[in-house]
């Protein structure tokens, strides 16, 4: 695992439309930890993998303090 550079507002790539996930692959893993690892040390709730340069529909995030990381692969709304 590694930490990643968390993007700031205002870089570019926020504004990037994001690549649809079709392989789970150890690359994709292995983003999902490093992307773990990188919200721990933030102290963060959620992270999108487009805030650490990647342009894949990958998000992870907390629903509570005491929570694990939920990790969602190409997420969707379906409702607001």
């Amino acid at each position: 695992m590694a930490l990643r550079t968390i993007v700031k507002e205002g870089d570019n790539i926020l504004l990037k439309k994001c690549r649809i996930v079709e392989k789970f692959d150890k690359k994709l893993w292995e983003l999902l930890d490093d992307m773990a690892e990188t919200l721990h040390e933030a102290n963060g709730a959620g992270l999108a993998a487009p805030q650490v340069g990647v342009l894949k529909r990958v998000c992870i995030g907390h629903v509570s303090e005491d929570d694990d990381v939920i990790e969602r692969i190409n997420p969707q709304l379906i409702a607001t």
